[in-house]
Protein backbone atom coordinates (compact mmCIF):
# COMPACT_ATOMS: atom_id res chain seq x y z
CA UNK A 1 0.00 0.00 0.00
CA UNK A 2 1.82 3.57 -1.08
CA UNK A 3 2.35 5.70 1.67
CA UNK A 4 -0.63 8.68 2.19
CA UNK A 5 2.21 11.27 1.85
CA UNK A 6 2.34 10.70 -1.65
CA UNK A 7 -1.11 11.68 -2.30
CA UNK A 8 -0.68 15.11 -3.83
CA UNK A 9 -4.34 16.32 -3.62
CA UNK A 10 -3.42 19.85 -4.74
CA UNK A 11 -1.59 18.89 -7.86
CA UNK A 12 -4.74 16.30 -8.98
CA UNK A 13 -7.08 18.65 -8.07
CA UNK A 14 -7.46 20.49 -11.63
CA UNK A 15 -7.54 16.80 -13.26
CA UNK A 16 -10.26 15.52 -11.20
CA UNK A 17 -12.42 18.24 -12.57
CA UNK A 18 -11.75 17.51 -15.69
CA UNK A 19 -12.73 14.27 -15.44
CA UNK A 20 -16.14 14.93 -14.20
CA UNK A 21 -16.88 17.96 -16.86
CA UNK A 22 -16.01 15.12 -19.67
CA UNK A 23 -18.34 12.83 -18.11
CA UNK A 24 -20.75 16.10 -18.27
CA UNK A 25 -19.83 17.08 -21.53
CA UNK A 26 -20.15 13.29 -23.33
CA UNK A 27 -23.77 13.37 -21.41
CA UNK A 28 -24.92 17.07 -22.94
CA UNK A 29 -26.24 15.85 -26.22
CA UNK A 30 -28.47 13.60 -24.07
CA UNK A 31 -30.10 15.96 -22.14
CA UNK A 32 -34.39 15.37 -21.99
CA UNK A 33 -33.98 12.71 -24.85
CA UNK A 34 -35.36 10.15 -22.72
CA UNK A 35 -32.73 7.41 -22.94
CA UNK A 36 -31.18 7.11 -19.66
CA UNK A 37 -28.81 4.21 -20.74
CA UNK A 38 -26.94 5.93 -23.75
CA UNK A 39 -26.60 8.97 -21.67
CA UNK A 40 -24.94 7.03 -18.81
CA UNK A 41 -23.05 4.85 -21.41
CA UNK A 42 -21.58 8.37 -22.77
CA UNK A 43 -20.44 9.64 -19.38
CA UNK A 44 -19.13 6.13 -18.24
CA UNK A 45 -17.07 6.14 -21.86
CA UNK A 46 -15.66 9.55 -21.28
CA UNK A 47 -14.85 9.66 -17.28
CA UNK A 48 -12.91 6.61 -17.89
CA UNK A 49 -10.55 8.09 -20.82
CA UNK A 50 -10.28 10.81 -18.74
CA UNK A 51 -9.08 8.97 -15.92
CA UNK A 52 -6.53 7.07 -17.48
CA UNK A 53 -4.68 10.23 -18.83
CA UNK A 54 -3.95 11.29 -14.90
CA UNK A 55 -0.54 9.95 -13.30
CA UNK A 56 -2.06 8.09 -10.87
CA UNK A 57 -2.56 4.36 -9.70
CA UNK A 58 -6.10 4.34 -9.74
CA UNK A 59 -8.69 0.97 -8.46
CA UNK A 60 -12.52 1.94 -8.34
CA UNK A 61 -13.58 0.90 -5.50
CA UNK A 62 -17.03 2.73 -5.49
CA UNK A 63 -19.01 2.10 -9.29
CA UNK A 64 -21.50 2.32 -11.01
CA UNK A 65 -23.23 -0.73 -9.53
CA UNK A 66 -25.40 -3.69 -11.01
CA UNK A 67 -28.90 -2.98 -9.49
CA UNK A 68 -29.66 -0.42 -12.35
CA UNK A 69 -28.60 -2.42 -15.22
CA UNK A 70 -26.09 0.32 -16.61
CA UNK A 71 -23.01 0.38 -17.90
CA UNK A 72 -20.06 0.90 -15.37
CA UNK A 73 -16.45 1.16 -14.58
CA UNK A 74 -16.91 -2.05 -12.51
CA UNK A 75 -15.23 -1.66 -9.16
CA UNK A 76 -11.86 -3.23 -9.04
CA UNK A 77 -10.43 -1.79 -12.28
CA UNK A 78 -7.64 -0.53 -12.46
CA UNK A 79 -7.32 3.06 -14.00
CA UNK A 80 -4.92 5.75 -14.62
CA UNK A 81 -1.04 5.90 -16.14
CA UNK A 82 0.01 3.40 -13.37
CA UNK A 83 2.73 6.21 -12.32
CA UNK A 84 1.94 8.26 -9.51
CA UNK A 85 0.41 7.51 -6.12
CA UNK A 86 -2.13 4.47 -5.30
CA UNK A 87 -5.31 6.02 -4.93
CA UNK A 88 -9.09 5.20 -4.33
CA UNK A 89 -11.62 6.17 -6.59
CA UNK A 90 -15.41 6.29 -5.89
CA UNK A 91 -17.74 7.83 -8.84
CA UNK A 92 -21.25 7.66 -10.31
CA UNK A 93 -20.49 9.17 -14.01
CA UNK A 94 -24.28 10.20 -14.42
CA UNK A 95 -25.85 11.06 -10.86
CA UNK A 96 -29.37 11.05 -11.81
CA UNK A 97 -29.78 9.28 -15.27
CA UNK A 98 -33.60 9.35 -15.20
CA UNK A 99 -33.15 13.02 -14.17
CA UNK A 100 -31.03 13.65 -17.46
CA UNK A 101 -33.09 12.20 -19.69
CA UNK A 102 -36.17 13.81 -18.64
CA UNK A 103 -34.45 17.27 -18.22
CA UNK A 104 -34.96 17.24 -14.37
CA UNK A 105 -33.21 19.09 -12.06
CA UNK A 106 -29.98 18.26 -10.34
CA UNK A 107 -28.09 15.68 -11.95
CA UNK A 108 -24.89 15.37 -11.82
CA UNK A 109 -21.43 14.36 -12.53
CA UNK A 110 -19.76 13.00 -9.67
CA UNK A 111 -16.45 11.76 -8.60
CA UNK A 112 -13.96 11.19 -5.02
CA UNK A 113 -10.29 10.34 -4.84
CA UNK A 114 -8.40 9.69 -1.81
CA UNK A 115 -5.14 7.55 -1.00
CA UNK A 116 -5.03 4.04 -1.34
CA UNK A 117 -7.59 1.92 1.56
CA UNK A 118 -9.11 5.12 2.92
CA UNK A 119 -12.33 4.88 1.17
CA UNK A 120 -14.96 1.92 2.96
CA UNK A 121 -15.93 -0.64 -0.19
CA UNK A 122 -19.38 -0.45 -0.06
CA UNK A 123 -21.25 -3.22 -1.41
CA UNK A 124 -24.14 -2.60 -3.51
CA UNK A 125 -26.88 -2.54 -0.93
CA UNK A 126 -29.30 0.05 0.68
CA UNK A 127 -27.94 2.13 3.34
CA UNK A 128 -30.29 4.60 6.01
CA UNK A 129 -28.88 7.53 5.67
CA UNK A 130 -28.87 10.99 7.77
CA UNK A 131 -27.04 14.04 7.11
CA UNK A 132 -26.85 17.86 8.75
CA UNK A 133 -24.87 20.09 7.77
CA UNK A 134 -21.82 22.21 9.38
CA UNK A 135 -21.87 24.73 12.46
CA UNK A 136 -24.03 21.85 14.86
CA UNK A 137 -22.45 19.93 17.94
CA UNK A 138 -21.99 16.20 17.94
CA UNK A 139 -24.40 14.06 18.88
CA UNK A 140 -27.06 17.09 17.94
CA UNK A 141 -28.69 14.13 16.13
CA UNK A 142 -28.33 10.59 15.60
CA UNK A 143 -29.51 7.18 13.68
CA UNK A 144 -31.18 6.24 17.29
CA UNK A 145 -33.72 8.73 17.21
CA UNK A 146 -36.73 8.90 15.48
CA UNK A 147 -37.18 11.04 12.56
CA UNK A 148 -39.85 13.23 14.24
CA UNK A 149 -37.24 13.80 17.41
CA UNK A 150 -34.31 14.57 15.01
CA UNK A 151 -36.42 17.28 13.63
CA UNK A 152 -37.35 18.33 17.10
CA UNK A 153 -33.68 17.98 18.09
CA UNK A 154 -31.95 20.13 14.80
CA UNK A 155 -34.94 22.60 15.59
CA UNK A 156 -33.40 22.75 18.57
CA UNK A 157 -30.10 23.40 17.90
CA UNK A 158 -30.47 25.84 15.05
CA UNK A 159 -32.78 28.15 17.56
CA UNK A 160 -35.93 27.81 15.38
CA UNK A 161 -39.49 25.83 15.24
CA UNK A 162 -39.44 22.83 13.57
CA UNK A 163 -41.75 24.77 11.06
CA UNK A 164 -38.83 26.44 9.92
CA UNK A 165 -37.30 23.15 9.33
CA UNK A 166 -36.69 21.40 5.64
CA UNK A 167 -35.51 17.99 5.37
CA UNK A 168 -34.85 16.52 2.11
CA UNK A 169 -36.31 12.83 1.36
CA UNK A 170 -36.18 10.32 -1.70
CA UNK A 171 -39.46 9.94 -3.11
CA UNK A 172 -40.15 6.08 -2.74
CA UNK A 173 -42.89 3.85 -0.83
CA UNK A 174 -40.88 3.04 1.68
CA UNK A 175 -40.52 6.55 2.87
CA UNK A 176 -44.42 6.87 3.02
CA UNK A 177 -43.92 6.31 6.87
CA UNK A 178 -41.49 8.62 7.10
CA UNK A 179 -42.39 11.38 5.26
CA UNK A 180 -45.42 11.42 7.21
CA UNK A 181 -43.99 11.35 10.90
CA UNK A 182 -41.38 14.36 9.45
CA UNK A 183 -44.75 16.45 8.38
CA UNK A 184 -46.24 15.77 11.84
CA UNK A 185 -43.70 17.79 13.37
CA UNK A 186 -44.70 20.80 11.15
CA UNK A 187 -41.45 20.63 9.21
CA UNK A 188 -41.60 21.35 5.04
CA UNK A 189 -40.12 18.33 3.18
CA UNK A 190 -38.26 18.63 -0.22
CA UNK A 191 -39.21 15.39 -2.15
CA UNK A 192 -36.47 14.23 -4.82
CA UNK A 193 -37.11 11.14 -7.42
CA UNK A 194 -33.70 10.40 -7.83
CA UNK A 195 -30.22 11.72 -7.25
CA UNK A 196 -29.49 11.22 -3.18
CA UNK A 197 -25.64 12.50 -3.53
CA UNK A 198 -26.91 16.31 -4.30
CA UNK A 199 -29.05 15.39 -1.92
CA UNK A 200 -27.40 14.98 0.96
CA UNK A 201 -24.83 18.01 -0.33
CA UNK A 202 -27.77 20.44 -0.07
CA UNK A 203 -27.29 20.35 3.61
CA UNK A 204 -24.09 21.78 3.64
CA UNK A 205 -25.40 25.12 2.30
CA UNK A 206 -28.85 25.41 3.53
CA UNK A 207 -28.83 29.28 2.80
CA UNK A 208 -28.76 28.44 -0.49
CA UNK A 209 -30.69 25.25 -0.90
CA UNK A 210 -32.69 25.49 1.85
CA UNK A 211 -32.50 22.58 2.87
CA UNK A 212 -31.49 21.57 6.56
CA UNK A 213 -31.48 17.91 6.97
CA UNK A 214 -31.41 14.68 4.63
CA UNK A 215 -32.84 10.97 5.54
CA UNK A 216 -34.20 7.71 4.31
CA UNK A 217 -32.64 4.90 2.75
CA UNK A 218 -30.73 4.75 -0.55
CA UNK A 219 -27.48 3.12 -2.26
CA UNK A 220 -24.90 2.35 0.18
CA UNK A 221 -22.31 3.55 -2.59
CA UNK A 222 -23.61 6.77 -3.48
CA UNK A 223 -23.43 7.48 0.37
CA UNK A 224 -19.76 7.01 0.63
CA UNK A 225 -19.55 9.25 -2.37
CA UNK A 226 -21.95 11.67 -0.48
CA UNK A 227 -19.54 11.26 2.74
CA UNK A 228 -16.71 12.27 0.96
CA UNK A 229 -18.45 15.62 -0.74
CA UNK A 230 -19.64 16.42 3.12
CA UNK A 231 -16.23 15.84 4.43
CA UNK A 232 -15.02 18.94 2.11
CA UNK A 233 -18.15 21.42 2.97
CA UNK A 234 -18.76 20.23 6.47
CA UNK A 235 -21.19 18.50 8.12
CA UNK A 236 -22.52 15.73 9.41
CA UNK A 237 -23.36 11.84 8.17
CA UNK A 238 -24.24 8.93 9.36
CA UNK A 239 -25.11 5.67 7.62
CA UNK A 240 -25.89 2.27 8.58
CA UNK A 241 -26.21 -0.92 5.73
CA UNK A 242 -29.35 -2.54 5.14
CA UNK A 243 -29.19 -6.15 4.20
CA UNK A 244 -32.48 -7.45 2.64
CA UNK A 245 -31.63 -11.04 2.24
CA UNK A 246 -28.69 -13.39 2.90
CA UNK A 247 -27.05 -12.80 -0.58
CA UNK A 248 -26.86 -8.95 0.21
CA UNK A 249 -25.12 -9.84 3.03
CA UNK A 250 -22.47 -12.24 1.27
CA UNK A 251 -22.07 -9.23 -0.98
CA UNK A 252 -21.18 -7.22 2.14
CA UNK A 253 -18.75 -9.94 3.62
CA UNK A 254 -16.98 -10.13 0.48
CA UNK A 255 -16.10 -6.63 1.31
CA UNK A 256 -14.58 -6.99 4.27
CA UNK A 257 -17.79 -5.84 6.61
CA UNK A 258 -18.40 -8.46 9.21
CA UNK A 259 -20.85 -5.77 11.46
CA UNK A 260 -23.90 -5.73 10.02
CA UNK A 261 -25.21 -3.26 12.89
CA UNK A 262 -22.92 -0.77 12.48
CA UNK A 263 -23.48 3.05 12.27
CA UNK A 264 -21.12 4.63 10.10
CA UNK A 265 -20.18 8.44 10.56
CA UNK A 266 -18.77 10.87 7.61
CA UNK A 267 -14.85 9.54 8.85
CA UNK A 268 -15.52 5.92 9.03
CA UNK A 269 -17.04 5.78 5.53
CA UNK A 270 -13.84 8.05 4.25
CA UNK A 271 -11.15 8.10 6.57
CA UNK A 272 -8.03 9.92 4.88
CA UNK A 273 -7.97 13.25 2.83
CA UNK A 274 -10.24 13.28 -0.10
CA UNK A 275 -10.87 15.41 -3.26
CA UNK A 276 -14.13 15.66 -4.76
CA UNK A 277 -15.76 16.90 -8.04
CA UNK A 278 -18.92 17.03 -9.46
CA UNK A 279 -20.16 19.23 -12.65
CA UNK A 280 -23.98 20.41 -13.46
CA UNK A 281 -25.56 18.28 -15.82
CA UNK A 282 -29.39 20.01 -15.36
CA UNK A 283 -29.94 22.88 -13.41
CA UNK A 284 -30.37 22.28 -9.45
CA UNK A 285 -29.62 23.89 -6.00
CA UNK A 286 -26.17 23.72 -5.90
CA UNK A 287 -24.88 23.61 -9.62
CA UNK A 288 -25.71 24.87 -13.07
CA UNK A 289 -26.31 22.87 -15.27
CA UNK A 290 -24.95 22.28 -19.35
CA UNK A 291 -25.63 25.75 -21.60
CA UNK A 292 -25.85 25.31 -24.86
CA UNK A 293 -25.58 28.26 -27.67
CA UNK A 294 -24.76 27.63 -31.15
CA UNK A 295 -20.96 26.50 -31.39
CA UNK A 296 -20.38 26.72 -27.54
CA UNK A 297 -21.30 24.82 -24.25
CA UNK A 298 -20.80 25.82 -20.88
CA UNK A 299 -20.30 23.87 -17.68
CA UNK A 300 -20.52 24.75 -13.93
CA UNK A 301 -18.24 22.09 -11.68
CA UNK A 302 -17.68 22.41 -7.85
CA UNK A 303 -14.34 21.41 -6.93
CA UNK A 304 -13.44 20.65 -3.17
CA UNK A 305 -10.04 18.87 -1.03
CA UNK A 306 -10.90 18.38 2.90
CA UNK A 307 -7.35 18.98 3.56
CA UNK A 308 -8.11 22.57 3.23
CA UNK A 309 -11.61 22.65 3.47
CA UNK A 310 -11.38 24.83 -0.01
CA UNK A 311 -14.43 25.25 -2.33
CA UNK A 312 -14.00 26.28 -5.96
CA UNK A 313 -16.92 26.68 -8.51
CA UNK A 314 -15.81 26.80 -12.17
CA UNK A 315 -17.16 27.75 -15.03
CA UNK A 316 -16.09 25.57 -18.32
CA UNK A 317 -16.70 27.04 -21.73
CA UNK A 318 -15.55 25.19 -24.75
CA UNK A 319 -16.63 25.00 -28.27
CA UNK A 320 -18.60 22.13 -29.53
CA UNK A 321 -16.48 19.67 -31.66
Amino acid sequence: MADAKEFQDRLLSLGLARVSEAAALASARLVGRGDEKAADQAAVNAMRDQLNLLDIKGVVVIGEGERDEAPMLYIGEEVGSGNGPAVDIALDPLEGTTLTAKDMPNALTVIAMAPRGTLLHAPDVYMEKLAIGPGYKAGTVTMTMSPSERVSALAAAKGVSTENITVCVLERPRHEKMIAEIRSTGASIRLITDGDVAGVMHCAEPEVTGIDMYMGSGGAPEGVLAAAALKCMGGQFFGKLLFRNDDEKGRAKKAGITNFDRVYTRDDLVRGDVIFAATGVTTGSLLAGIKREPGWVTLETILMRSKTGSVRRMTYRSPLR
